[in-house]
């Protein structure tokens, strides 16, 4: 039943998802105990699904008790506890509630880098959310920096190719536009839709939306340019 709960969040099924997802919880409470591991995980799995209907208040709740019975059980430090910790800090940050989000996903960074190392994937992935927190609000060299050290990081043990290396890329690329570094933005997607294309073929759905991004910033180039040279010719 989890499963196929699982299964209907990803279809966008929601009510479904959620009718589901509230038969396992309530079901693993009764039989297991509401701070057994599975029960947690089917709370968890429920936050989610409200998180992806802007269900805050709700998501949120559920978060906080998952959170908490963790530490309380496997401990501050526990890879169980640290994801709870990076999903209630998603909430925050869909909230635009940045100071929780942000306190959130630097421990959840800390303690990554204490316990599994700077160079594990778990690490990667907390470093990449809160570099998405600080985009969020503009924090664009902060932004940078982690963005920098994943994408380094995932080259070296991934490889250039690997696609979690490209994602790490495009969202580099995207920093740098938005800061109106025009031209790094647009050589690091053009390498990035290159690579996939080698990787992953050219009618591949992130190949393709790499694609339309560099045409999309083309244009705005070249307007930018025409604007330009219209503004010179009036004066």
């Amino acid at each position: 039943m989890g499963n196929l709960a699982l299964t209907y969040m990803d279809q966008g099924r929601w009510k479904e998802a959620e009718e589901l997802g509230v038969q396992v919880m309530d079901t693993r409470k009764n039989i297991l105990g509401a701070e057994h591991p599975d029960t947690l995980t089917s709370m968890g799995n429920l936050a989610l699904t409200y998180m992806d209907q802007g269900r805050w208040k709700e998501a949120e709740e559920l978060g906080v008790q998952v959170m908490d019975t963790r530490k309380n059980i496997l401990g501050a430090e526990h890879p169980d506890t640290l994801t709870s910790m990076g999903n209630l800090a998603s909430t925050y940050m869909d909230q635009g509630r940045w100071k929780e989000a942000e306190e959130l996903g630097v421990q959840v960074i800390d303690m990554r880098k204490k316990i599994l190392g700077t160079k594990h994937l778990d690490t990667l992935i907390s470093m990449v959310n809160l570099a998405s927190i600080y985009k969020k609000q503009g924090r664009w060299k902060e932004a940078e920096e982690l963005g920098v050290q994943v994408m380094d990081t995932r080259k070296n043990i991934l490889g250039a190719e690997h696609p979690d290396t490209l994602t790490s890329m495009t969202n580099l690329a995207h920093i740098y536009w938005s800061q109106e570094r025009h031209g790094e933005a647009f050589d690091l997607m053009k390498s990035a839709q290159e690579l996939r294309a080698r990787a992953i073929g050219e009618n591949h759905p992130d190949t393709i939306a790499a694609e339309e991004t560099l045409e999309a910033w083309t244009i705005f180039q070249n307007n930018a340019s025409s604007e330009g040279i219209r503004a010179i010719k009036i004066d």
